[in-house]
């Protein structure tokens, strides 16, 4: 029922470009532009920045957030979720700037361009699931701005392995492409096949330790993402705090669709779910080889609960 419900939430929604309280002029975030541009002059690889200033006073800008990853942990949920708020900005498609050297090499004014127009008040989001398992992200996001505040949501890594399957599964057959079946993925020789990357991507503790060898843990908040499946607004309740907004998106904003059966959006009398393409059905799966999967995520879990000092109810 988990990996069903993974569809928690919405249709892609567009940036707010008009904010619902006027903005908000302070020193902190004058001194934030600033620190953004001797970002820009230091780092960029192009000397023709631009600032993207429109007439009516919002702009272009970095992020000061991003949610970096985990691949079907429930990133979209967790965007759409918090762009109820009217002080976020979010890109609305997934930028792969730090993990894709083409991006990379088109240097900051490049992102830059890809992100929403946002007021001076708000705070720019963009979310790439693959930045968390993209060894030289970690370092490159720091190069930019060592005081970003990153969002991580994980599941259960058994259920994210499956859902990781059927999202590659379904985009074959959507091309009339034939896919082995997950079995032929799982088992090697008679044994687990922990070469599969779809297993290398659950190995969150791995991937956690690059990160922390440059961000401290407090500057990375961890959503459970199966509990916002389930509850969608505690969850996003931590995630205000965290990234110190005034507390705007309430229990209101969500509804359990029955029919779906998973939570939607409300936000100013609209509703919304997500597209249809999530929370697909995972396919079966022989007992004994889900279990085979628990067990050999065991020791990764209890390394990664030791090392973000939390525990998740993962199997």
């Amino acid at each position: 029922m988990a990996a069903f419900l993974l569809g928690a939430v919405f249709l892609i929604v567009q940036p707010q470009i008009v904010p619902s309280r006027p903005a908000i002029n302070s020193n902190a975030e004058t001194s934030s532009q600033s620190v953004q541009r001797e970002l820009l002059k230091k780092t960029s690889q192009k000397n023709d920045f631009k600032e993207n200033i429109h007439s009516n006073g919002s702009r272009q800008q970095l992020p000061q957030t991003i949610i970096i990853g985990v691949r079907k942990g429930g990133t979209r949920a967790l965007l759409e979720m918090l762009s109820l708020h009217p002080d976020i900005a979010a890109a609305e498609s997934e930028v792969h700037f730090f993990d894709w050297e083409d991006h990379y090499r088109n240097g900051l004014q490049w992102y830059i361009n890809q992100m929403p127009l946002s007021y001076p008040h708000q705070i720019t989001v963009e979310k790439t699931p693959a930045y968390f398992t993209s060894p030289k992200v970690p370092e490159r996001v720091y190069n930019m701005n060592q005081s970003m505040r990153l969002l991580l949501i994980l599941r259960d890594p058994s259920e994210r392995v499956l859902s990781d399957y059927t999202q590659v599964f379904y985009n074959h057959m959507q091309k009339h492409k034939p896919y082995p079946s997950i079995e032929q993925f799982l088992i090697k020789d008679g044994e687990l096949n922990v070469d599969y990357k779809a297993i290398n991507r659950s190995l969150y503790y791995i991937h956690m330790q690059n990160w922390l060898k440059y961000f401290p843990l407090d500057h990375i908040h961890i959503v459970d993402g199966d509990k916002l499946i389930k509850d969608p607004f505690p969850e996003i309740e931590k995630v205000e705090r965290f990234l110190k907004l005034s507390p705007q998106i309430n229990a209101s904003n969500f509804y359990f669709n029955k029919t779906k059966g998973f939570y939607c959006l409300r936000d100013s009398g609209r509703e919304r779910c997500l597209h249809e393409s999530k929370g697909r059905a995972h396919p079966q799966v022989d007992t004994r080889l889900l279990e085979k999967l628990h067990e050999y995520f065991h020791e990764p879990n209890k390394k990664f609960f030791e090392l973000v000092g939390r525990t998740f109810d993962w199997h």
